[in-house]
């Protein structure tokens, strides 16, 4: 929704994730996503499947990306997951990481 946010990378992810309240924050209608149970670092928690219509990383865009949106407490900050990071190629030199779109 055009807003900026600050996301950790995490190739472990299947998918960009988020808690609900973030998901809230950011004016995302996840509950009219599709209700799931995520397995997750912390057992299996209540989360919904939705489609971000675009997400933006630098000059990156990625469209239809999917997102699972977490019960809260939720993971405290967003999850660029696998379903973003699929559509790019990383290279990490050092202390840096560059995304390239595919």
């Amino acid at each position: 929704n055009n807003r900026p946010v600050r996301f950790l990378i995490d190739t472990g992810a299947n998918s960009v994730a988020m808690s609900a309240s973030t998901a809230r924050s950011l004016d995302i209608d996840f509950e009219s996503g599709k209700r799931q149970i995520a397995s997750t670092a912390n057992g299996l928690v209540p989360m919904y499947k939705v489609e971000l219509e675009k997400v933006s990383v630098g000059p990156i865009d990625v469209y239809n990306v999917d997102c699972a949106v977490i019960a809260d407490p939720g993971p405290e900050d967003i999850l660029l997951g696998m379903s973003f990071l699929g559509a790019v190629d990383m290279k990490r030199e050092g202390d840096t990481m560059e995304l390239t779109l595919r």
